[in-house]
Parts: C-alpha cells; sequence; structure tokens
C-alpha cells in the first residue's frame, strides 16, 4: 500500500469517527425541530442548524480553521438561542478586527448583509435583531476610507428590511437608517442614492395599518427615516439634490399630512393623567413639527421656492385655505424657521398663490389672505422686499375684485358661474384691508409715505380717473371703492409716527384727501377724518379725546405738549386754512351724526396740542366762534340735532382752548356761559347732546344773551394778554376754492361740475371776476330741449321791432337813435382811453389838491430825452 493511500483512508475514518462522535451526543443538545415535522426531515434540520450557527464546531471543526477569520469572528457574534442577544465579547473580537483590518470592512458588511437576508427569508427575527444591532456598532466605530464599502452593505440590508411587509422590521430598519444619518462620514460619496429612503420613507408617513398604535409607530418611523434622509443629503453637494421638486413633493406633503391628522386626532379624543404620562416623551405633532422646522431652517435662498410651493399645493389639494388655522399654523412654521432674509420670499409666493386664485371662492381667497396677514407680523421690518408696491398693487387689485364680484352676484370659474355670498366677500374685504395695514406697518417711514400716496392714487374720482374700476362700474361700485381704499388708508396710517408734518401730510397727499371729505357721503367723511388724526396724532394724545365733555381741570388728561417747531409753523402757515375750512364745512352737514363731531372735536384738540402756535390758537377760536354762528344761522338748513351737536361742539373745545392759554379772565368768560347753559339750556353741552338718546327741543329761536360767548368780550380779555385783537375782532368766514365746488355734489355718480370763468378787463387797475357759471348735465338739457322755445322769441322780437318803426312817431324814433349813437360813442371813448394811454412823462408828476400824485400826459415831440439816448 503506498502512503498516499495509506493517509486517504486515514481521512476517511477520522471524518466517520468525527460523524459518529457527533452523533452519539458530543455535541451539546441542538434544539428539538417541531412536533409535526415528519422524522425524515428531522436530521436535515438539525443538520442546516448546525451549519449555520455553530460552524467550526462539532462536526465541522476540522474546517473551520480554514473559513476565513472575519466570517468565523461574525459567526461567533450569533448565540444558539436568539433571545440571549449578540454576544458582548465576541463583539467587541469583531470590532477589533474590524478596526485592525479597515480593508476586511466592506467583506464583513457583504457578510452580515447576506446572513440577515437569509435570516429574514425563513422568519428567524431574532437572529435579524442581532444582525442589526452589530451592523450599527459597527458603523458607530469605524471611521475610516473604507467605510463607504460597508455602507453600501449597510443601506442594502436597511433596504431589505424596509421592503418587508412586518411592522416591526420597517421600523428596525428606519431605527438604523437614524443612527446612520447621524454619523459624519469623513470621505465622500459619489454613487449613493437615497431616492428609494425617500419614497419608501412618505409611504410610511400615509400608513393605514389597521391597529392604532402600530400605525403611529409607523408613521412616527417614516418621520424621523425623512427627518434622517434630510440631515445625511441636505449639506453634502455630491448627493442628490434633496430640495428637488421631485423629492420635496413628497417630503413636505407627508410632513403636513402628519400634522394635520395629529391635530385632528389630539382634538377629537383627550388621554387621561396616565396616558399622558406614558406618552410624555413625545407626540407624532411634536416630531412633524421639529423635523418640518428643521428642513425649513436649513433652506438657502434658492430653495425657498421648491421647499413652500408643496405647502400650497397641499393646502390647496385638501381644502385646507377655508379653515385657516392648519393653514395660519403651517405658515407660522415657515416664518418662523426660515431665516429672516428670505422672509420676502414666502410672502411673494403667497401673493402669486392668492393671485391665481382670484376666480376661486370667497373663502379659499380670505384663507390666504389671512394667512398673509398673519405672515407680515412675523416677519421682520423691511422683509416685504423690494417690490414693495407690487404687494400693495395685488391686495388692492383684490379688494375691486372683491368689491366686484359682490356687486355682480357671481364670477366666472373655470367650471362656470358661481354664485357668491356677499358676506363672505365682506369678510374678505375686511381681512384685505387688515393685512393692508399689517404690512405697512413692516415698512420704514419713508415707504409708508409712498405707499399712501400710491393708494390715494388709486381711489376713483368720478369722470376724472377710475384707477381700479372695471369699465361698466356703477356709482354705487365706485363708493365702495373708495369706502375700502380710505379704509386701507386708516390701516397704513395707523401708528404712524413723524416729526416733519411737511412729509408726512404732503400737498400731494393733502387735497385729494380733503376733496373726499366734501363728497356728500358721511362715511367717507369720518374715513378722512380718521386718517388725519393718525397722522396729526404724534404723542398719542388723541384716545384722551375720544369723548367730548366739559373737563373743568384738563390736567387730568395728563397731555403732551411739545413747542411747535419751525417746520410745524410752515405747515400750519400752508394749511391751516384749509383745514379750518373743511372743519366748517364738516359742521354744515346734514349728514353728520355723533361720530363725525367726535372726531372734529379729536381733530381740534390735537391742532391745539400738537400744532399750535399764537397765530394758529387765534385762528380756532375765531373757527369755533364762527360754529357757534352757523348753528345760530337760520340760512343753514341745519336739523335740531345738528344745530345742538356744533353749539356743544365749540362750548366743549372753547373750554379746552381757554385753560391751554392760560388767561384767566378767558377761562372765566367761557365757565360763565357753560354755567348758564347748564342752567337753562343743557341742549347746548355735549353732555346731553352726544348721548344713546338725546332729549332736544322741537326748535331753537331763543338761544341769544348769556347762553352765547361773545366774540367782543374773547377779543377784549385776549388781547391783554397780548393776542392779535385786530385778527381776533375779526369774523372768520371760509375762503372757498375751486375745489369746493364737490360739496356741491349731492351724490357719489354726479359728474363734476365744470367752471367757467370770464375776466373783466373794464379797469387796468382792478382785475374782477364774474361769478362763475356753472355748466351741468341739466344746464346742457334744458338748453337743448329749450332751443325751440328760443327761436319763437327771437321771432316775436324781431316782429315787434319792425311794428314799432313802422307805427311809431318820427320824434321817437329820431330819439331813440341819437340816445343809442351817444352810448356808442361814450363806450368807444372809454375803450380807446384805455387802450392808448400815452406813456408817462420824464418830466415828473403834478400834485393833485389832496395830496396825491397823478401822472401828466406830455406830447411825445415835447419829450426831453437824456443824451445817451438821441443819435
Amino acid at each position: 500500500m503506498s502512503v498516499f493511500a495509506f493517509f486517504r483512508k486515514f481521512s476517511v475514518v477520522c471524518m466517520l469517527v468525527c460523524a459518529c462522535g457527533l452523533l452519539c451526543g458530543c455535541l451539546p443538545a441542538m434544539p428539538l425541530p417541531a412536533p409535526d415535522v415528519p422524522a425524515s426531515q428531522r436530521l436535515a434540520l438539525d443538520c442546516r442548524t448546525l451549519l449555520d450557527h455553530r460552524v467550526g464546531k462539532g462536526v465541522c471543526g476540522c474546517w473551520g480553521a480554514l473559513r476565513p477569520r472575519y466570517k468565523r469572528l461574525v459567526d461567533n457574534i450569533f448565540p444558539v438561542d436568539p433571545e440571549d442577544g449578540l454576544v458582548k465579547a465576541n463583539m467587541e473580537k469583531l470590532t477589533f478586527y474590524a478596526l485592525s483590518a479597515p480593508e476586511k470592512l466592506d467583506r464583513i458588511g457583504a457578510y452580515l448583509s447576506e446572513r440577515l437576508s437569509r435570516d429574514v427569508a425563513r422568519h428567524r427575527y431574532g437572529y435579524v435583531c442581532i444582525a442589526m444591532e452589530a451592523l450599527d456598532q459597527l458603523l458607530m466605530a469605524c471611521h475610516c476610507q473604507s467605510i463607504n464599502l460597508f455602507v453600501e452593505s449597510f443601506l442594502k440590508m436597511v433596504r431589505k428590511l424596509l421592503e418587508s411587509d412586518k411592522p416591526n422590521l420597517q421600523i428596525l430598519g428606519t431605527n438604523s437608517f437614524v443612527k446612520f444619518a447621524n454619523i459624519e462620514e469623513d470621505t465622500p460619496s459619489y454613487h449613493r442614492s437615497y431616492d428609494f429612503f425617500v419614497s419608501r420613507f412618505s409611504e410610511m408617513c400615509h400608513s393605514s395599518y389597521k391597529d392604532p398604535d402600530i400605525r403611529t409607530k409607523i408613521r412616527m418611523a417614516g418621520i424621523k427615516g425623512l427627518q434622517g434622509v434630510v440631515r445625511k443629503t441636505v449639506n453634502d453637494e455630491l448627493q442628490a439634490n434633496i430640495w428637488d421638486p421631485q423629492h420635496m413633493d413628497k417630503i413636505v406633503p407627508s410632513l403636513l399630512f402628519n400634522l394635520h391628522s395629529g391635530e385632528r386626532t389630539e382634538s377629537s379624543r383627550s388621554p387621561s393623567p396616565l396616558q399622558a404620562s406614558e406618552k410624555e416623551k413625545e407626540s407624532p405633532v411634536e416630531l412633524t413639527e421639529r423635523c418640518f422646522r428643521e428642513l425649513l431652517g436649513r433652506a438657502a435662498y434658492g430653495n425657498i421656492k421648491n421647499a413652500i410651493t408643496p405647502v400650497l399645493m397641499h393646502l390647496d389639494n385638501h381644502s385646507l385655505w377655508e379653515g385657516k388655522t392648519f393653514a395660519v399654523r403651517c405658515f407660522k412654521i415657515i416664518m418662523y424657521s426660515i431665516q429672516s432674509q428670505h422672509s420676502h420670499l414666502v410672502i411673494q409666493q403667497l401673493l402669486g398663490h392668492l393671485d391665481a386664485n382670484s376666480r376661486n371662492s370667497a373663502t379659499v381667497r380670505a384663507g390666504i389672505v389671512e394667512v398673509l396677514l398673519e405672515a407680515a407680523a412675523i416677519a421682520a421690518s423691511g422683509s416685504v422686499g423690494p417690490t414693495v408696491l407690487e404687494v400693495f398693487n395685488t391686495l388692492l387689485r383684490q379688494l375691486s375684485l372683491s368689491v366686484d364680484y359682490e356687486l355682480t352676484g357671481s364670477y366666472d370659474s373655470n367650471i362656470g358661474t358661481k354664485i357668491i355670498k356677499a358676506h363672505e366677500e365682506r369678510q374678505l374685504q375686511e381681512a384685505v384691508i387688515r393685512t393692508i395695514g399689517s404690512f405697512a406697518n413692516t415698512l420704514p417711514t419713508y415707504q409708508r409715505s409712498e405707499v399712501m400716496l400710491f393708494i390715494m392714487g388709486k381711489i376713483p374720482v368720478p369722470g376724472v380717473h377710475l384707477a381700479l374700476l372695471s369699465a361698466g362700474s356703477e356709482p354705487e361700485g365706485i363708493r365702495m371703492i373708495q369706502v375700502m381704499l380710505l379704509k386701507s388708508l386708516v390701516q397704513v396710517t395707523a401708528g404712524f409716527q413723524t416729526t416733519n408734518m411737511l412729509t408726512a401730510l404732503p400737498n400731494s397727499f393733502l387735497e385729494p384727501l380733503l376733496s373726499f371729505y366734501l363728497i356728500e357721503d358721511p362715511e367717507n367723511r369720518l374715513l378722512v377724518l380718521q386718517i388725519l388724526l393718525s397722522l396729526i396724532d404724534r404723542h398719542d394724545n388723541q384716545p384722551k379725546f375720544e369723548n367730548i365733555s366739559i373737563i373743568s381741570d384738563i390736567s387730568i388728561l395728563k397731555l403732551k405738549v411739545d413747542k411747535c417747531s419751525r417746520q410745524d409753523n410752515l405747515f400750519m402757515k400752508k394749511h391751516g386754512q384749509q383745514l379750518y375750512r373743511h372743519i366748517y364745512l364738516g359742521c354744515k352737514e346734514q349728514s353728520s351724526g355723533r361720530q363725525h363731531h367726535e372726531a372734529l372735536f379729536a381733530l381740534l384738540g390735537l391742532l391745539s396740542v400738537e400744532l399750535a402756535n399764537e397765530e394758529v390758537v387765534v385762528d380756532l377760536i375765531r373757527l369755533a366762534l364762527a360754529l357757534q354762528d352757523l348753528a345760530l344761522s337760520t340760512d343753514e338748513a341745519l336739523p335740531v340735532y345738528n344745530r345742538c351737536a356744533v353749539h356743544a361742539l365749540a362750548a366743549a373745545y372753547l373750554n379746552l382752548i381757554c385753560q391751554l392759554t392760560t388767561v384767566p379772565a378767558f377761562c372765566q368768560h367761557i365757565q360763565e356761559v357753560i354755567e348758564v347753559r347748564q342752567k337753562e339750556s343743557p341742549h347746548l353741552l355735549p353732555e346731553d347732546v352726544f348721548i344713546e338718546d338725546p332729549k332736544l327741543p322741537s326748535s331753537l329761536e331763543k338761544v341769544e344773551g348769556d347762553l352765547l360767548f361773545l366774540q367782543s368780550k374773547i377779543t377784549e380779555v385776549l388781547g391783554g394778554s397780548g393776542y392779535n385783537t385786530e385778527r381776533l375782532a375779526t369774523p372768520y368766514v371760509p375762503q372757498f376754492t375751486d375745489e369746493d365746488r364737490l360739496s356741491k355734489r349731492k351724490s357719489i355718480g354726479e359728474t363734476i361740475s365744470l367752471q367757467v370763468e370770464v375776466e373783466s378787463r373794464n379797469s387796468p387797475e382792478k382785475e374782477e371776476r364774474t361769478p362763475a357759471e356753472e355748466i351741468t348735465f341739466e344746464t346742457l338739457k334744458n338748453a337743448i330741449v329749450d332751443s325751440v322755445g328760443m327761436e319763437e322769441q327771437e321771432r316775436e322780437r324781431r316782429r315787434q321791432v319792425v311794428e314799432k318803426f313802422q307805427k311809431a312817431p318820427f320824434e321817437e324814433i329820431a330819439a331813440h337813435c341819437v340816445a343809442r349813437a351817444s352810448q356808442l360813442q361814450s363806450k368807444r371813448n372809454q375803450i380807446f382811453e384805455i387802450t392808448i394811454r400815452p406813456p408817462p412823462s420824464p418830466s415828473g408828476t403834478i400834485s393833485s389838491g389832496y395830496g396825491q400824485t397823478q401822472s401828466r400826459s406830455v406830447p411825445i415831440y415835447e419829450m426831453k430825452f437824456p443824451d445817451l439816448c438821441v443819435y
């Protein structure tokens, strides 16, 4: 027998011996197969288990030393019973080996992946958990250049778990991925893709598992997974851009879905204190909000649009604008999470979305406007961005559309004509107005002034410029637009602070504003007064003048009074008379009510406190006395209430101004008149007029004597204190100008009257203007209708002239002709005297008998010229 044959037989014998030892119980007891397994399969199952988990021991011990070391180390971390968990001692050996030989990491990962795939297929979930725990520990311990190949195996195993239909495996894979996402890799990866994970985690966020507890766990795992994907990719320029629309369209709606469903769940059930303490860690809503904030906080300038667009689409698709609450909460999270310098991008996207939904229902548009309102309030100063006027132009355009929809009662949409609800449109209009004010509050003073002028330019004036109205707009539409835009101005001017009234109320703004005050619409007049009060009040004195009353000591009002500056003096010199005139005209309006008189009293008080110097005080006192005369006048057809209100207004203001001037005699006279009125005519004082149900007499015929403030007495007492007595003694007469033609308008729809002025030049020293001839629509109509009658009158006049020359005596006809000839000659001489005047004489002038000088006419040939003028 040869040597080789001997060794071959010896090896076969050794193998048989080993096998017999194994079968005879040399190995520890193996777990028995299930009782229902046929006896013919039990040996195969035992061998399979042995080969899977006892490699290198027992029957295979003779070959164990021939297996690669990394496989032996990996096999050794798995216990016989999976419930025992990971063998920590062997895991430490594997970790040390991986750190010592990092080039083996990829093989270790591939082998672990192979074992995990086999265990998943055979439903041995205990060993699956052990494999994932080992992978997590290796990932946390190893940071080397070879980690990328190991990560590929790791992600492959995570993907295998996420593809499973078992919730526990999905949650296990998600937790491992989250741990991996928190690891900062030293080397970049050029080929790794996370598209599958974005899709799978988003799908888990929408899980509809039957068991609510398991469903919540799956959704929370999906949220954590998305958070991990964002953390892993957002700062890695070599990775796929997570901000691409294809990814954002999955991530953002998934987060919003959980945020909204979590809100509904929490509102529908209130957990007991015990349940609340058990779930105290973190609710799905809190986790979703934290993830959403983290996502937005990492958004750069160029990524804001891709992050916000899915939010808008989600709110559209699920009709969440109408409820307003969830939409407002979403954008509060957005505005507080993004970088402050990017806030204007969010606002611009909201404005664009509002325009895109201009033909949607009023509730949807109102929801978007409410979100804009909240976003503007959160945004920092100046966050509206460079297109400030475009923002207000968009809002004003929406306001105009809402008014048109309310008037027409319907609007055309993509699916046909829709009937609107008037109360919804009015709610939308109020929301737009509030939003305009909110935006204005974020602007600096100079930009707010531009916005005021911009809005003023949009207010339509009948017959002049219909800026925001459609071609078929009716007078009611014009009035509604005027009211809405004036309300917008009230919001913009609220809280407006300026040190220079000339810049706060420039002529280009004040004149059109006051022109709307003269329109016979009480709502318009009240809004104009509110705008003026906001602009003039610079020390928050307006609330102290809200109620008209007789105050015995104004020190309790704690008025803030500063010295009138030079700019304020210039403003009052330029516009003071204009303001006085409109206060006077406002009191003449029959439609003025309690609110109007209270606003006029506040305006008089603010002028006295904010802009008054000695000259202004005198003019205001004259104005108050003129108002008293207005209430006494029988020429004005004022109702009894208006007369009593004007008397009360004048009394309250004179009581205020006398205490501001601190002239004792002036105060004494005012107090005497007030005391007499309290005894005899309390209806002439504000306490009995400006109440809910005033008790007034049927007529005012006996207001005289001690019931009136006397201009002569006031002039006398103030003259002793250095005031201009000549000006005080002159009654105030309003200076009517061309713009006052608007006050004659009886409705908002009338055409503005044209005025034709004819100048007379009969005298060279003085030019007199004839009364302006008012040409209105009625005038032109009468001219056309009466043309036939005028022709008949002209024909009759000619007949009478012919008859007179035929029948009258010759002497009468001759005298008539001579008279006409002499009259014609005198007119001709007058014209010659005016037009052909010789130049003044160089020799000087002559004196008349009264000490006056008269020019002496000298013929040209007698004039003496200087030598330098003659050649």
